[in-house]
């Protein structure tokens, strides 16, 4: 079969289920089958050739559109592709289409993106998570194995929760954010989604790696993360923050994580307790840091270089103020809002400076942490997918989905959430494991191996065949 029939497969599959998940916002038709003819008449053989993936709205890709779920970027086509993308091309990838997103990864359910809510796959009334929320349905329903999303506080991991499979964030730095659009520059990471461990490994091992086009990108070796991770987990030491496991957590996704716990235990690996005495900050601690960095990098959409400019204004304020108004969504503005008030005069030392401080609290707990053990283990979600509308009126309980992913982000440690059962109501649940600084081969092994061991065994109601 050639892989022009693979790819084809692949976007009809796409155009099927997009009316019922809406995970697309652009499906790739042309570019797709040219990029596979390409492969297909060079005869080159690389590591990824031919495989589909799906890119989050906000990572940069040549020729195509990049709305990051936002009217005020409804029209733009990016005029570069992003390093990620170029690594990608260059290992034989399909980009097949752009996936649905919270407007510039402003949200956890997938439900402020301008173009309307994603579904989730295993009960199409409820929310798959977010921000990225397409990424994640497009690889849980099936359309292909692997997608591309984005991380600012869990954006990767809480929606790989909610719909079932593998999402990894890796270590701040690991992968180049150049050609990720900004949200939380010091949080923002590109994370990888997979049907299994081993598919977002393969990934990671193509596109992880300095790159001197992003200053914040590290120039640590990257390993051959597929080499070890059906190794034997004997000897693994995984802590548990007993303290985490209270208030706040639904009493079925409690259970399911503690017997993930013992299933672990099972596989040779020792448990031991760990304390994060921070952790309880990181909500707060993550919305002052985020929403202030922003307010600074969404100053740059005012109608005037790029993008959606509102009509009828007499003077340049009032064009920057209608272009604003009409362009960003409630959630976006109430954050720049929030940004621009923890930055001001006077609150600055208050708010943003403190949150610094707590943040640094937050690594170092961490790093006293890995001191006893090799990962960490943790719910990824208070709760499995919630109904779609059930949180919008009331941002605090949005906010605390995010309460077991934001400190990983904080301090910059990879997390990996991994499928670990499903609720009553047949809904997946994820367990989370966070590890030391460039770790990730250590989390993929022990990901891979639960997956091995302790399969889900079940898929969504809907699923391309």
């Amino acid at each position: 079969m050639s892989l022009r029939t693979d790819i084809e497969n692949t976007l009809n599959k796409a155009e099927k289920l997009n009316g019922v998940l809406t995970s697309f916002l652009s499906i790739e038709r042309e570019h797709a089958l040219a990029r596979a003819d390409e492969l297909d008449e060079n005869g080159i053989e690389t590591n990824l050739k031919g495989v589909a993936i799906a890119i989050k709205d906000n990572i940069c890709t040549k020729g195509l559109q990049t709305t990051c779920g936002s009217k005020i970027l409804h029209n733009y086509k990016a005029q570069y592709n992003a390093t990620a993308i170029d690594r990608l091309n260059a290992a034989g990838a399909v980009v097949v289409g752009k996936t649905n997103m919270d407007e510039f990864a402003m949200g956890s359910s997938n439900e402020t993106s301008a173009f309307g809510p994603v579904k989730n796959p295993w009960d199409t009334s409820r929310v798959p998570g977010g921000s990225s929320g397409g990424s994640a349905v497009a690889v849980a329903s099936g359309v292909v194995r692997v997608a591309l999303g984005s991380e600012t506080g869990g954006s990767v991991r809480q929606p790989a929760s909610l719909c079932g499979i593998t999402g990894l964030k890796p270590t701040y730095g690991r992968i180049s954010r150049y050609g990720l659009v900004a949200f939380a520059s010091s949080l923002d990471a590109i994370g990888i989604f997979g049907q299994t461990a081993k598919d977002a490994a393969g990934v990671l091992g193509v596109i992880a790696g300095r790159d001197e086009r992003d200053a914040t990108s590290a120039d640590v070796p990257v390993p051959d993360y597929l080499s070890g991770i059906d190794n034997d987990i004997r000897g693994k030491r995984i802590g548990v923050p007993r303290s985490l496991f209270g208030e706040g957590l639904d009493n079925e996704i409690r259970d399911s994580v503690e017997r993930s716990i013992e299933n672990f235990q099972s596989l040779g690996a020792e448990i031991v307790d760990v304390e994060l005495p921070h952790a309880k900050y990181g909500i707060a601690v993550y919305y002052i840091i985020a929403t202030a960095e922003a307010s600074s990098n969404l100053a740059r959409y005012d109608g005037v270089r790029y993008g959606f400019r509102a009509e009828g204004a007499n003077a340049l304020r009032d064009m920057y103020m209608k272009t604003r108004e009409q362009g960003f969504g409630e959630e976006v503005k109430r954050r720049i809002m929030l940004g621009t008030y923890v930055l001001s005069s006077g609150y600055y030392d208050a708010y943003y400076s403190k949150a610094q401080k707590v943040r640094a609290l937050v690594k170092q707990d961490y790093e006293k942490a890995f001191t006893k053990c090799d990962a960490i283990i943790t719910p990824t979600s208070p709760s499995v997918a919630f109904k779609l509308g059930e949180k919008s009126s009331d941002p605090l309980a949005m906010y605390l989905n995010d309460v077991y992913t934001v400190s990983a982000n904080l301090a910059g440690v990879p997390g990996i959430s991994v499928p670990c059962g499903l609720s009553a109501e047949e809904m997946p649940i994820g367990l989370q494991l966070i590890g030391n600084f460039w770790s990730e081969d250590t989390l993929l092994n022990l990901a891979s191996r639960y997956e091995t061991e302790f399969p889900l065994n079940a898929r969504p109601k809907v699923f391309a065949e």
